[in-house]
């Protein structure tokens, strides 16, 4: 390998606050290594997967035990979350993340707590504010424009919204009026119950995406997109990012960037697609970097840059519930975009010097100057 990344500080645009302890403790130390959620899945074949037993021993080479569950657990308990938290930030070299706080709202640490060990970013999760406000607001006009005024201007510390409309209705986002969306909100009223709101209304989720990216526009602020797989909550066939095309084609979200999360695995060339293609479009590798076989994760990257500008592709980990996974996502992270880059190098792609100027810029810079105009 002629490029080492490992002295190259990471920007990890997307990950997620950590479980609260209490909390972390109801679930299945495997349960944080899969996307499923079904008790069979995570107690029966989470710990069969590569992601998993790969990890497994490379968490315990760091905490210097045996690669067992009970051992880790042990040395998890001894270290206490905080230090913990800190060792993984330390081992991956982590400059600072961009978390979206809006999963498991009432499960998670706060920001607050995370800025004690590195410097955090926040990420507005856009479906979280319509569903707190939708059952306090009793006419759309009121509603819409709290909505807005929630997130114009963009409220302190946060540098980017989210959207995970791909898990709630799918990237197929079409033009709804004021009147359906209106329609929509009164019958969402009339069917409320004790229970928290989850919105699922296609309508709705798509008029309030689209004028939210009429705000991104606004402020030049980027728009995380959930795109490819994830939980079973989401239809993977709507889950295509070429789905966004419509959306994409609109002379008012030229100025709104739109950040494809994930590879959008398995459509890494789709994706690699747009980014070519629509300004607007950039991408990152996370989830699918650490949660693929290593074959998997190398494939990924290299199919995102089969043609994908590389001042469009950026790092993250989509870390959540543990820190772990924000280790495991910059230990292959740098290593796998090492190998791919050193390919490229050895196809005659690239010279040394770009793929070490380009390996920077994937891990750090090209999101500093999206996020922070840096």
């Amino acid at each position: 390998m002629r490029i080492n990344l490992a002295d190259i500080p990471l920007i990890d645009q997307h990950a997620h606050n950590l479980l609260r302890p209490e909390v972390a403790a109801r679930y299945p130390y495997a349960a944080a290594f899969t996307e499923g959620y079904d008790e069979d899945i995570v107690n029966n074949h989470a710990r069969h997967t590569l992601f998993y037993r790969r990890s497994l021993r490379e968490i315990a080479a760091l905490l210097e035990c045996d690669a067992e569950e009970s051992a880790i657990a042990a040395r998890r308990q001894d270290l206490g979350l905080e230090n913990l938290t800190r060792l993984y930030f330390r081992t991956a070299n982590l400059e600072a993340i961009y978390l979206d706080d809006g999963l498991e709202v009432e499960s998670i640490l706060p920001l607050s707590w995370h800025e004690k060990l590195i410097s955090v970013q926040r990420i507005l999760r856009l479906e979280v504010v319509a569903e707190q406000l939708i059952p306090q607001i009793e006419d759309f006009e009121t509603f819409l424009a709290r909505f807005t005024s929630e997130i114009d201007p963009p409220p302190p510390g946060v540098i980017g919204f989210k959207s995970i409309v791909c898990y709630r209705t799918g990237l197929d986002v079409q033009p709804v009026t004021v009147e359906v969306a209106a329609s929509r909100f009164y019958a969402i009223k009339q069917q409320l119950t004790n229970q928290p709101l989850r919105l699922v209304d296609k309508p709705l989720i798509d008029f309030l995406l689209q004028q939210a990216l009429l705000i991104a526009a606004k402020y030049q602020l980027p728009v995380q997109l959930h795109t490819g797989f994830g939980d079973p909550d989401l239809d993977l066939r709507l889950a295509n990012p070429l789905h966004l095309r419509s959306l994409l084609e609109l002379p008012q979200n030229r100025h709104a960037p739109l950040v494809l999360l994930h590879a959008a695995y398995p459509y890494m060339r789709e994706a690699g697609y747009l980014a070519s293609v629509y300004p607007q479009v950039y991408l990152d590798f996370g989830l699918a970097v650490p949660s693929l076989s290593v074959s998997g994760m190398r494939e990924a990257i290299r199919q995102l840059l089969e043609l994908a500008p590389t001042s469009k592709l950026m790092y993250s980990s989509d870390a959540h519930s543990i820190p772990e996974l924000y280790y495991l996502g910059a230990k292959w992270g740098r290593q796998l975009l090492a190998e791919v880059l050193d390919q490229a190098i050895q196809d005659s792609d690239l010279t040394v010097n770009e793929a070490e100027a380009i390996a920077t810029a994937i891990l750090r810079e090209n999101a500093l100057s999206l996020y922070l105009k840096k």
